[in-house]
């Protein structure tokens, strides 16, 4: 069936009206091919959000240690980590109170975590740094150790935009030309990945990052996710909540 011609007028005018804002002006269709951008709003911890068992020292499930109950081995160890030249020169905090039940373990680890933070001497480029532990708490769905992570990221010059890149698990080969993103950092964030992801990391990938940092700094590196995987597991064993009122930055399911 044919459409007469006053009909066609009318719902050509019709058509315009609904397509037209409150001055009259068409209004543009949607553009279905641009993704909206996605917006967290972080939540904030409340008390009521934390389980009975946990102590409101250390919020964890066991309190924070007393240097005074140690024996001489335990304080040894106490004094490695609690000191005025440390960062925790204020005290035991988070998962490193809690590594004093086993004060053989904290003494050692203690100072393998420093270097792979810091280097030697303080050498290390912490904007790397925090995007290989941004990448390795996002993977391992860590609300602590990313909520404790993104301001010292943002503080040691982490573009926002690798930032958001990060906290939503995008893809590498989505992320276009954002600024700061080149290859060592999509080759970092590729490590990091695929060593808590896969089997193994693929052998492209580790002549990629061996060109890159060389054969010390490809351990470093792994030893660096290493490490804050373990840090992961300290929090998980210990069920650690971030102080009541804190926001949490990460997005999880």
């Amino acid at each position: 069936m044919k459409l007469s011609f006053p009909l066609v007028v009318l719902c050509t005018l019709l058509l315009a009206a609904c397509n037209a804002g409150s001055d009259g002006e068409p209004v543009a269709a949607p553009d279905l091919a641009t993704p909206t951008p996605t917006v967290f709003t972080p939540p904030e911890l409340n008390a009521a959000d934390i389980p009975p068992d946990i102590h409101e020292d250390s919020l964890a499930r066991l309190p924070t240690v007393i240097r005074e109950a140690l024996d001489a081995d335990g304080q040894r160890a106490f004094d490695v980590i609690v000191n005025p030249d440390s960062r925790y020169a204020d005290g035991l905090w988070g998962p490193a109170g809690m590594w004093l039940y086993s004060p053989h373990m904290a003494e050692h680890i203690f100072p393998a975590s420093t270097y792979l933070r810091f280097g030697v001497d303080g050498e290390r480029d912490q904007r790397l740094v925090e995007l290989t532990i941004l990448t390795t708490a996002r993977e391992l769905d860590s609300q602590y150790e990313w909520t404790a992570h993104e301001p010292l990221a943002r503080s040691a010059g982490l573009e926002e935009e690798i930032i958001e890149l990060l906290r939503f698990g995008g893809p590498l080969a989505d992320a276009g030309q954002l600024p700061g993103l080149g290859a060592p950092e999509r080759t970092i964030i590729r490590v990091a990945r695929e060593l808590i992801n896969e089997p193994k990391v693929s052998a492209e990938l580790f002549v990629e990052a061996q060109a890159l940092f060389g054969n010390e700094g490809v351990m470093d590196l792994a030893g660096l996710v290493g490490y804050y995987t373990f840090v992961s597991h300290t929090l998980k064993m210990f069920d650690l909540h971030r102080a009541p009122g804190s926001q949490l930055l990460l997005p999880l399911p």
